[in-house]
């Protein structure tokens, strides 16, 4: 599996408006087959910073995303939207294929 988090600092008359800006490219992210995950969540402390967690099956499903034309688009479309190039953790983890259980915390009845 690979596994990415990219962090997106965005123009404050952008920010409401990113999940509506990047709806297609996340629609089609998500249907691609070796996707396993594609999350956006906003900051609770700054309005303005997005931070999106990725999987991938392996390494050619994550190059097939980046080659695919609507991740240009994406991209595109991000770049009138955010004030700095974004930060990104890129991780192979091997043997793996998603998400596991937290053992310290289930749910109470």
């Amino acid at each position: 599996m690979i596994f990415i988090a990219v962090r997106y600092t965005l123009r404050p008359e952008a920010a409401d408006n990113w999940p509506a800006l990047i709806a297609d490219f996340t629609a089609a992210t998500r249907a691609e087959p070796g996707n396993l995950f594609f999350d956006w969540s906003r900051s609770v402390e700054d309005p303005c910073r997005y931070t999106l967690l990725e999987g991938f099956a392996d390494e050619a499903a994550g190059a097939a995303h980046v080659r695919s034309p609507h991740f240009e688009r994406g991209l595109s479309v991000m770049a009138e939207a955010i004030t700095e190039t974004p930060e990104i953790i890129h991780v192979p983890l091997p043997d793996r294929t998603g998400w596991d259980r937290m053992a310290e915390l289930t749910p109470q009845a």
